[in-house]
């Protein structure tokens, strides 16, 4: 893949250390600097001591869950400013998705996703 991403942070958030693992090596080929937490309250501290330039984050994790990361790290922002959202979730319902993106989400696909949809996703959205 190359180093299309260098220089980048992607933070990814799931409570699955298996679709965790999946993606940071899917993502690990672009080149960015790759950091995981596997519940809501980890990825708010994570991103607020090194604000990354794109979160992976799941929808349903323990501790608060993906819209209350949005949530507090939105608070006072404008929905633009970083870090980029790729949302992932099992929902598939309208409403999940319409609040997703009221709150800034760039991206949000259903599990099962295809690798390579997310891949050229963080891609766009780095880019």
């Amino acid at each position: 893949m190359g180093d299309e991403l260098e220089g980048k942070n992607i933070l990814i958030v799931d409570d699955d250390v298996d679709i965790l693992q999946s993606i940071a090596t899917a993502l690990k080929d672009t080149g960015a600097s790759i950091d995981t937490a596997t519940d809501g309250n980890t990825a708010v501290e994570k991103a607020a001591a090194s604000p990354p330039d794109l979160m992976v984050l799941d929808m349903m994790l323990p501790k608060r869950s993906g819209f209350l990361v949005l949530e507090k790290l939105r608070h006072g922002k404008k929905k633009t400013d970083p870090p980029r959202v790729i949302m992932i979730t099992g929902n598939l319902g309208t409403r999940h998705r319409i609040y997703a993106e009221s709150l800034g989400v760039d991206v949000y696909l259903t599990k099962p996703f295809r690798m390579d949809r997310l891949v050229a996703s963080a891609k766009e959205l780095l880019s």
